[in-house]
């Protein structure tokens, strides 16, 4: 046994390998699990009790030369003989796809752009609210259909902690932590009870906005919102407003915006119409500013909501509000060149 050892020692020590190729050939051969030395040790079963301490002692040491051989044959094939690497530095390197934002943040970061340039600050709120913030405080009665469990995620079936479902609850925090004047927009995720399909779905985005002051009237609502259609869809965007009911809001109006598409003549995005609905509005109601104890003799004010989803539809021509959640990256990385 011990002649074998330093017959396969001396082997080892001269070997040699022309391409990669053939140190991994070696590598087999040698310390593979079927190699000659692991052979050794299978036949060192077999030694006599009284040699076992000493060939022990050269099957580790020519297990460990071998390792090293292979090692260092393999090194040689990985530094050239001017001790740099073997890599051309000057190849040009793997192309990196780069991400973009999602179409949502594109035009939430658009609408807060806009009624940035006419004096609106941004505020955002807890998504997890209480009935008070969400509810009584925008003047909805106890019995009013939206508290119904079919729209509302309520929290531990607790009916006073639930998932907010528009974000005028942070106009209610605003309102009461903020005297007049107040000009903000707030913008986040809200969530309703509703199935999902390609036209709704149980999370969405909003962007709601308040301005109350003294003399704030209907007219300075219009015209903000005429401004923010011609700034979002184009100069050539008109808008209507149609009367409508919200309990927050008195008088109410639903907006529509010409069709972009079709210029108005009509087209199967807006029905036939000429028209897109995108946003309701109207005049603070007094009982909202007098429960968060502005004084509604002195004060008017308007506020707005819109979805964040709604407006991306309408501005990439996106039918099926799922593309949005989904994480596709086919659908995605049609956004690389917005901004």
């Amino acid at each position: 046994m011990l002649d074998k050892i330093r017959a396969l020692l001396n082997e080892i020590e001269v070997l040699k390998a022309a391409t990669r190729e053939e140190v991994e050939e070696l590598r087999i051969r040698y310390i593979s699990k079927k190699g000659v030395v692991n052979q050794l040790f299978t036949e060192f079963k077999d030694v006599a009790p009284e040699l076992k301490k000493e060939v022990g002692k050269s099957l580790n040491d020519l297990k460990e030369a071998a390792q090293q051989k292979i090692n260092q044959l393999k090194e040689s094939f990985e530094t050239t003989c001017d001790g740099s690497t073997g890599l051309d530095l000057t190849a040009p390197g793997d192309s990196i796809s780069m991400g973009s934002r999602h179409p949502l943040a594109v035009v939430r970061n658009r609408i807060i752009d806009i009624f940035a340039r006419l004096g609106f600050s941004v505020a955002e709120g807890p998504e997890i609210e209480d009935d008070w913030h969400v509810f009584s405080a925008l003047n909805f009665a106890p019995e009013h259909p939206a508290r119904d469990m079919q729209d509302t995620f309520f929290i531990e079936k607790n009916p006073d902690v639930l998932l907010r479902t528009h974000t005028s609850s942070v106009q209610i925090r605003v309102m009461e932590r903020t005297q007049p004047p107040i000009r903000a927009i707030f913008p986040g995720r809200v969530f309703r009870n509703e199935a999902i399909s390609a036209r709704s779905h149980c999370i969405f985005h909003q962007v709601e906005g308040l301005y109350v002051d003294e003399n704030v009237s209907f007219a300075d609502l219009k015209q903000t919102l005429l401004y923010f259609a011609k700034e979002l869809f184009g100069e050539e965007t008109q808008i209507r407003l149609r009367p409508s009911y919200f309990p927050f809001t008195e008088p109410s109006a639903e907006m529509d915006v010409s069709c972009s598409i079709c210029g108005g003549a009509g087209c199967n995005v807006c029905k036939y119409s000429g028209w897109l609905e995108i946003l309701g509005c109207g005049m603070v109601d007094p009982n909202v500013l007098e429960a968060c104890n502005i004084d509604s003799q002195k004060y008017t004010g308007f506020a707005f909501g819109m979805g964040i989803e709604r407006i991306a539809m309408l501005l990439y021509g996106i039918k099926d509000i799922r593309h949005y959640f989904e994480n596709d990256l086919r659908f995605l990385r049609q956004f690389k060149a917005a901004l």
